[in-house]
């Protein structure tokens, strides 16, 4: 597995795990990938690698193929914090992907932003997010009440976070390719 920005080529394979994966509607606008031409627009636009705008998305690759994306957003220099979320397609899951990929940006932000804290969040009905986030080194700190709204419905976020200085998860990270 490997980390690396996403290219106009995966629009295939977003637009087949947007399909595949119904609970995604609770990561991305699923009417915004619609079809492969849509899909491309979407990578250009919201899954964008660009450190300097705040955002760095990252294509997580198993064998040359996209199944899920862990990215970056709200980088804020000054206080040198983000945002940390990640989703797999259903074909990835079960496999320890979104804990190692969490792990490897989270190492590569400390390392080549200079970030010391870095955050995410995940709905208390998500306990396989849960697991994820432990499993990469990020403790929990509290739930946040209604905090995330889909179809009209309010839920629970608990929240977790990493710190530079804690330490490395007992994990084969994933490799960032930039």
């Amino acid at each position: 597995m490997t980390l690396r920005p996403w290219q106009p080529d995966d629009a295939a394979c977003l637009f087949a795990a947007v399909q595949s994966t119904p609970d995604l509607d609770t990561q991305l606008d699923r009417s915004a990938v619609h079809d492969v031409d849509a899909a491309m627009a979407f990578i250009r636009s919201t899954l964008a690698w660009d450190p300097d705008s705040g955002m760095c998305s990252f294509a997580i690759d198993v064998d040359g193929r996209a199944v899920g994306n862990v990215g970056l957003s709200h980088i804020d220099r000054r206080h040198r914090t983000t945002w940390l979320a990640y989703w797999i397609a259903s074909d990835g899951r079960g496999l320890g992907l979104a804990g190692r990929a969490a792990a490897g940006v989270a190492s590569w932000a400390f390392q080549e932003l200079d970030l010391f804290r870095i955050e995410l969040g995940h709905r208390l009905n998500n306990p396989a997010s849960c697991a994820a986030a432990k499993r990469a080194g990020f403790l929990p700190e509290g739930i946040e009440r209604s905090k995330l709204e889909y179809g009209g419905v309010r839920f629970d976020v608990e929240t977790h976070a990493r710190l530079a200085t804690d330490p490395a998860p007992a994990l084969d990270l994933a490799a960032v390719s930039l």
